[in-house]
């Protein structure tokens, strides 16, 4: 848990409510915490669903790992305590995003276990949906679309998820994902089934 460390601050309500601002979109703010190997196929399914979703007219937003370690979170490595770290600031961003009514999609490695429950707790009861995307280690290690696991091998990658570092599977997810054995286009579908199952987008 991070230290508050500044003093003298009051948290200030706006006129707005959560719901006056779903009321607004016709939709449901949500998080849906893609969690997987290097290589799952996260970012691919995230960015798909995220189109899929806005072609029918709802409003979503994609926040990438890497993307997010070009600003946000720039000043961040990749030992544990950064990977901590890193998770705990998507966790309030991602919260943020779900009050505005927005369906977020995270895409993040997240390999601590302990570090994805710190973010689920932030939410309301089913504002978090945690999708472990099981894609096999050989599998993400053949497809090594950015070159990171043949360095990893080589020892160049220090701390690299899956062969010099630890992931911690989801106990109990929302949602399994297995792209070695789904498309990009089923994938998108499972994903949508479950915000439907939940609520959270009306049923086409």
């Amino acid at each position: 848990m991070a230290e508050q460390k500044a003093t003298n601050i009051t948290w200030h309500g706006g006129q707005i409510g959560r719901a006056e601002r779903e009321g607004v979109l016709g939709q449901q703010g949500v998080t849906i915490w893609l969690t997987g190997l290097s290589g799952s196929g996260k970012s691919t399914i995230a960015v798909a669903a995220e189109a899929e979703l806005v072609n029918r007219g709802k409003l979503a937003y994609v926040l990438d790992g890497d993307n997010v370690r070009h600003g946000l979170n720039k000043n961040l490595g990749f030992s544990p305590e950064d990977r901590t770290e890193n998770i705990r600031r998507i966790g309030e961003v991602s919260k943020l995003f779900t009050d505005s009514g927005i369906i977020v999609f995270t895409s993040f490695i997240s390999p601590y276990r302990s570090d994805r429950d710190e973010a689920r707790a932030l939410f309301d009861q089913g504002d978090f949906l945690e999708v472990h995307v099981a894609t096999d280690l050989e599998t993400c290690e053949e497809r090594d679309p950015k070159g990171l696991y043949k360095k990893a091998r080589a020892g160049d990658i220090p701390e690299f998820t899956g062969i010099s570092a630890p992931y911690e599977a989801p106990d109990k997810p929302e949602l399994v994902i297995d792209t070695a054995k789904l498309s990009v286009e089923e994938s998108v579908i499972a994903l949508i089934d479950m915000l439907q199952q939940r609520g959270k987008l009306p049923s086409s």
